[in-house]
């Protein structure tokens, strides 16, 4: 009797603590709850190239609104550039450690151990899609028809045009418009503006999905805009050289407009196809700013960059802290902030923990943390932890002609929820810059002197991550492949032979469900 009261007891005290703890009851709805995933992520896009982080010249009104009723990472970080972030994304991990040390000379190519997330997401029964850029490899072991995705509509290289690095010879000729891609297994060529294809056939894709309903999908729509070179509609440049502004200024930024007002039409399409109360949608960027000066007349202006040091292909703030809009209708909150630091690394286990999905057997198993407990309790307790970052692309023959081991402390970084820890080379000299971030978001002050025991703590990690890297960078070292050589070129020329190039458009009915 005494044994029975006592477990009665323990179920009754479980009870009061699941009645008591909303925490545990929202955890339990969104694991396992199987949400479509809709994830946009542009290229080159800094915190500051939106009207709502407060710049004055581009306008984005529709982000501008899915930000304010989204739930927003207010301190997440990716790596400094392109291919980088996306082998963290489909990896978990941390890219040097699937191989990605570069953006180019096969150092894109993520290492064939890894099993991504989208193919964990297929073994629990999601459909999967890919729209846009790739940039992890464009052999067909690597391509993403082989990593987990169903429907695949790409360019090749790391950008539109990049005939050199491996993307089709065509687009070298009307750059961003009417371009070659590949589509499944088939090159086909496009007609129009390229982001506004990848919209289209993004869209194209989930209207199927929305009307089969048989199954929650994942779209990835990786933007290759806001890349360089500036290129937009001329109807998009039109405003900024009326207001006298220079001509890349006008390419980029009309190129962010154009970004706004397809993903406006996105959102309009998913709410008339009452899709957004069971569809998770996310807007990110894969690296820090690429804008040069603006000239507008006479007068040059600094980018708006929101208060942050650095860009693009740096390991200041800027190069690594960006957005990141987490909206689920009626799930998530609205305008709500999450000031834990997270990164790209945590999307792999986030995603497969909201689709019940198993995490894969594999020799390179993500890292990272769920997302979860933070989309739950935006104030949840979350340990601190250390993200290491670093610019590579060492020994390239072409920007950097140094060996790996000479570029240790060249463009390297050290990220906790308090400290980023910068170090630099100057004439062969290292040198280090510690900040305290909760002060000084800018990287104004160096505080290394005034705290030595954490730039030593800091120092410490990275130097034993370094070491642990070298049986990890399966890419280095591999011979220059000249574009003629390069495996989509090859594809291209075999299919032009055999059976021509066909043009394909994606075909979107825009009635409601």
């Amino acid at each position: 009797m005494q044994i029975k009261l006592f477990f009665n007891g323990l179920m009754l005290a479980a009870l009061c603590v699941q009645l008591l703890s909303p925490l545990s009851a929202e955890e339990q709805a969104l694991a396992g709850s199987r949400p479509n995933i809709i994830l946009v992520m542009t290229d080159d896009q800094g915190m500051g190239d939106l009207s709502c982080m407060g710049n004055p010249i581009v306008r984005t009104p529709h982000i501008d609104r899915f930000y304010q009723q989204s739930t927003r990472f207010a301190d997440f970080h990716v790596s400094p550039t392109c291919a980088p972030t996306r082998a963290a994304l489909m990896s978990g991990r941390r890219p040097f450690e699937v191989g990605v040390t570069h953006t180019v000379l096969q150092r894109e190519r993520m290492a064939l151990a890894v099993v991504t997330f989208p193919q964990a997401l297929q073994s629990a029964g999601y459909h999967t899609g890919l729209f846009g850029k790739w940039h992890l490899g464009d052999e067909d072991a690597y391509l993403p028809q082989n990593r987990g995705f169903d429907q695949v509509l790409m360019h090749g290289a790391g950008g539109i045009g990049q005939y050199i690095y491996g993307d089709f010879e065509p687009n070298t000729e009307n750059t961003y418009f009417d371009n070659v891609l590949l589509h499944n297994d088939s090159i086909v060529r496009t007609q129009g503006f390229c982001t506004d294809i990848f919209f289209e056939a993004a869209l194209a894709w989930i209207h199927e999905q929305e009307s089969e309903e048989d199954a929650p999908y994942f779209a990835y729509i990786s933007l290759n805009a806001p890349h360089g070179p500036f290129i937009a509609p001329e109807s998009y440049q039109k405003r900024f050289l009326e207001l006298g502004y220079d001509e890349k200024t006008a390419g980029r930024y009309g190129m962010i407009e154009n970004i706004d007002d397809n993903f406006g039409r996105m959102m309009e399409q998913l709410a008339a196809w009452q899709a957004l109360d069971n569809t998770l949608v996310i807007f990110m960027t894969d690296n820090g700013m690429a804008m040069p000066r603006i000239q507008q007349g006479e007068q040059r202006i600094v980018p708006h960059n929101a208060g942050l040091r650095g860009g693009k292909n740096s390991t200041w703030e800027g190069g690594t802290h960006v957005p990141a809009f987490w909206q689920w209708q009626g799930v998530l909150g609205e305008g709500v902030d999450i000031p834990a630091l997270t990164a790209h690394v945590d999307l792999y286990r986030t995603f497969c923990e909201l689709a019940g999905a198993k995490i894969p057997d594999s020799k390179l198993p993500p890292g990272g943390r769920s997302l979860l407990p933070l989309l739950q309790d935006p104030q949840a307790e979350w340990p601190d932890r250390k993200l290491f970052m670093h610019i590579g692309r060492w020994d390239d023959a072409r920007w950097n002609k140094q060996d790996r081991e000479a570029n240790k402390y060249h463009g390297a970084g050290v990220r906790t929820q308090r400290w980023r820890l910068v170090y630099t080379l100057h004439k062969g000299k290292v040198q280090t810059q510690l900040s305290d971030i909760s002060a000084d978001p800018g990287e104004s002050n160096n505080v290394a002197a005034q705290y030595p025991e954490v730039l030593q703590e800091l120092s410490t990690a990275f130097d034993q991550w370094w070491d642990s890297l070298p049986p990890l960078l399966v890419n280095e070292d591999l011979a220059w492949v000249e574009s003629a050589e390069q495996p989509l070129t090859i594809r291209y020329n075999q299919q032009l032979q055999e059976k021509g190039i066909p043009e394909w458009r994606p075909e979107l009915e825009s009635s409601s469900k």
